[in-house]
This record gives C-alpha cells, sequence and structure tokens, in this order.
C-alpha cells in the first residue's frame, strides 16, 4: 500500500520547475519509504519509467555505465534489458540506492544535459558519504530530505479528516473538553507507539497486535546496526544509538560519548557522532548559549542532545533489553499507566515534530545562583526577532520553574512561553498550555 506523503508534492514541484535542469536526490534513513515515494511518483507522473534498484541489480545493466559518453547506445541497452520504453521529456529514470553505486551518480551529469528524460535518484546518506571519495559530485542534482511519517501523514492513513478537526480546536485557542481531549490524546499515543515508519504503519493498519509492531521496528533497528557496523567495526556507533532514550531518562545536560559507549572520546571518535548524524536516524538539539542575540550563531557544537529521528522506535528502544515488548506493556502506554514518568518519551516527539515543521532544534541551560543545578528551556524556537519558549511535561502538573525563569530572564525577546503536555488548552500567569497533539501547528 501507498501512503500518501508529503515529499511527493516536492517532487512535484521539482517535475514542473527544475527537472529538465536537475536530478533529484531523496535522501534519509533506511526504510522511510524514499524507494516507495520514488517509483509512486514516477508511475503517476510519467507515461513510462526504469527502475534501476542497485542492491539488487543485473550485472548488464551494471556494464551499461561503462560507457556513458556514448548516450544513444547507453539509452538503447537499458530499454532493451528492461524491456520498458522511453519518451523524450516524457519519461523519468530511478537510481534506487544510488550510494551503492557511485559511478551512477557520476553520471547525472552527463544525463541531466541531455536533457531527454527526468532522474530520480533515492539514497541513504550516511552511506552515500562514505562512496563518493572518488567520484565528481554532480552540481546537477537537488537534495529531497524525507523522514518517517509525521503526525499528519499518519492520520492521513489512519484517522483521515481528524488533522484538519485539530487544526481548528487549534485556531480556537479555548479548552476543548475532557471527552474529546482523551480521544485525541490517545490517539496521539498510538502514534507514538506505532511511530512513523511505513512498514509499522501498515502493520497498524493490517490489525497486527502491538508485539508484531514492535518486531518489525526491531527488525528495523537491527538493519540501522547493520549499516553502522559496516563503517564501524567496534560498535561504538550502535552503541551511542542505543544510549539515547537512557541519556534522556535520566536528564542529562546534554549528549556525552562516554555515557554511551563507557571510555572517554578519543580524536577518531568524533568522527562516529558525525556519522551517526549523517545517517538521519537521529535529531540533534544544540544548546544556543545566548537567546538575545541568535540560536543559530550562538549555537554550542560541543553541547547537544540526540532523539531518536522516529518516536515508535524510540519506544522500542526505550525496551529492547526484552526479547520481545508485550501486549500488556503497549496497552499500559496507551492508557497512560506505565509506572514511570515518561518526559522525555514525549521530549522526543516533540523534537520530531519540530523537526517536521522544518524548524532547527535548540535548546537553552543555564546556573542557578548559588546551586549547582540548573534550569533549562526545552526548546526554543525562533519567531521572527523574538523566540517561542518550551517546556515539555508527561502530565502537565507541578511547577515549570525554568519557563518562568527564561520568561523573566528574557522578556526582551520572549514572544510566548508554551507548557506542552497531556492537559487540555489553558492559559495561566503568562504561560500558554497545549496538549502534545497540538506542536505540529506551534511549528508550522
Amino acid at each position: 500500500m501507498y501512503f500518501r506523503r508529503k515529499a511527493y508534492d516536492k517532487l512535484m514541484e521539482w517535475k514542473q520547475k527544475y527537472a529538465d535542469q536537475y536530478a533529484i536526490l531523496l535522501e534519509g534513513a533506511r526504510r522511510v519509504g524514499k524507494s516507495t515515494i520514488a517509483e509512486e511518483f514516477a508511475k503517476k507522473e510519467y507515461e513510462s519509467y526504469i527502475l534501476i534498484d542497485f542492491a539488487n541489480v543485473n550485472k548488464d545493466i551494471i556494464d551499461c555505465f561503462n560507457d556513458i559518453h556514448n548516450l544513444d547506445l547507453f539509452f538503447l541497452r537499458i530499454q532493451t534489458i528492461t524491456g520498458t520504453q522511453l519518451i523524450k521529456h516524457r519519461s523519468v529514470i530511478i537510481f534506487d540506492e544510488v550510494q551503492l553505486f557511485p559511478k551512477a551518480r557520476q553520471a547525472i551529469k552527463y544525463l541531466v544535459k541531455d536533457g531527454r528524460y527526468h532522474y530520480i535518484e533515492t539514497g541513504s546518506l550516511i552511506s552515500i558519504k562514505k562512496n563518493v571519495k572518488d567520484i565528481l559530485i554532480p552540481s546537477e542534482e537537488m537534495k529531497l530530505p524525507v523522514y518517517p511519517m509525521d503526525y499528519e501523514e499518519f492520520l492521513w492513513v489512519v484517522k483521515p479528516g481528524s488533522y484538519q478537526i485539530i487544526e481548528d480546536l487549534y485556531r480556537t485557542g479555548k479548552s476543548i473538553g475532557q471527552a474529546v481531549h482523551r480521544t485525541l490524546m490517545r490517539n496521539f499515543r498510538i502514534y507514538m507507539a506505532v511511530g512513523g515508519m511505513p512498514q509499522a504503519v501498515q502493520a497498524y493498519i493490517d490489525g497486527k497486535s502491538f508485539a508484531e509492531i514492535d518486531s518489525v521496528k526491531r527488525s528495523i533497528i537491527q538493519l540501522y546496526e547493520d549499516d553502522f557496523r559496516k563503517i564501524d567495526p567496534s560498535g561504538k556507533i550502535a552503541m551511542l544509538y542505543h544510549s539515547i532514550p537512557g541519556q534522556l531518562s535520566k536528564g542529562f545536560r546534554r549528549f556525552a560519548f562516554e555515557r554511551a559507549v563507557g571510555k572517554k572520546k578519543t580524536n577518531g571518535d568524533e568522527q562516529k557522532i558525525f556519522d551517526l548524524i549523517d545517517s538521519r536516524t537521529v535529531l540533534v538539539c544544540y544548546n544556543t548559549t545566548e537567546p538575545r542575540v541568535s540560536l543559530s550563531l550562538t549555537k554550542d557544537i560541543h553541547s547537544y542532545k540526540m532523539y531518536s529521528s522516529d518516536t515508535g522506535l524510540f519506544v522500542t528502544l526505550m525496551f529492547i533489553d526484552r526479547p520481545a515488548a508485550e501486549n500488556e506493556l503497549y496497552k499500559k502506554f496507551l492508557s497512560d499507566k506505565l509506572p514511570a514518568n515518561l518526559g522525555y518519551l514525549y521530549e522526543n516527539a516533540v523534537a520530531q515534530m519540530i523537526a517536521a515543521g522544518k524548524h532547527e532544534l535548540y535548546y537553552h541551560t543555564w546556573e542557578k545562583e548559588n546551586s549547582t543545578h540548573y534550569y533549562e528551556a526545552d526548546f526554543l524556537l525562533a519567531n521572527g526577532a523574538k523566540v517561542n519558549a518550551v517546556e515539555v511535561k508527561s502530565s502537565g502538573s507541578g511547577k515549570h520553574e525554568s519557563l518562568t525563569v527564561f520568561k523573566r530572564k528574557y522578556s526582551d525577546v520572549v514572544n510566548e512561553c508554551f507548557v506542552i503536555s497531556q492537559k487540555d488548552v489553558g492559559f495561566e500567569n503568562g504561560i500558554r498550555y497545549l496538549p502534545v497533539y497540538m506542536v505540529p501547528f506551534l511549528v508550522s
């Protein structure tokens, strides 16, 4: 089944405005739906297409790239081998998993210049970077990041029409009422439990148990681990990835390499962190040291937090030490009856939604006077010349001291302050309360 994706609309814009001058590269983590989006687009928007999957490619196809300078012969050979007729200006060629055959990516320069057809590439960024050392990167290439399904895309599939209802409720700025709020909150917990990986979403639609859905997510995590070990046989990148829930749950001020691998970081280990970030399996939130100046200009590249790019995988990582996550565990989660404080899980969900809204992730910490403790604003969002400050809670109850102090300390640059939680819409002491399922409209 093909799920409606926002990347499809971006591809349409590319086809209408740029495809005659540029190929487009769909890049992102494994299993986020890049190949499916590309092929569905080719089927619907072109009269014919050829899909070349470099993860499972005929040797005869590979041989075609040995003489790319004779394009007439190149196209004739590819059409003969695939049995597909290409139509000038109305056909597209897809280079799937292009990172596995860099020579094809290098050929893009000549193929685009030739002008007969359009070209879509898909690739995993971590592998792309490792396989381009000896090739000329084509300037005739646009990039389109593809992430797991965001909450809107998820609702398009499982609760059609409900996203628009939530947006209408958000626009009123008024309390929703407990009955409706409980329903919307349960829907969002389902999204957190399932996540946005298309395979997991398909399993949910098919009526699979949460234990079976969890098994799907474990297989994706295993795939990521295999990819990590291809470039890092020591296993440190996989250890970094697995440590994300644990480091967030303990409330550390920053992500630390040492906590993940149990030893101090060496000079070579810095590259492992960059490789993990490049894999797009994680989101990085940087500590900005002076919100009055600029979030981006004052970010500390050595002080950051890491989140999973998919909250569904994050949930599985939380319980990865169990042989299989039981249905009972998911039932407790969906009914908000897990005993642990899950603020860090909701924090990951908010980070994912902020990133889906095309915002960079920033937070801010500062020392308490005469104390070894510190204040922290979980997320800061640029709003023109000002900032919105966000604090994430699992329950919505309790004090919000950091947010109150931030509002006072940076009153000249603060636009609004928000508490994001499972609580209904509200306003108190200059702070707006929003349920977590309304975050997409805050960052849109």
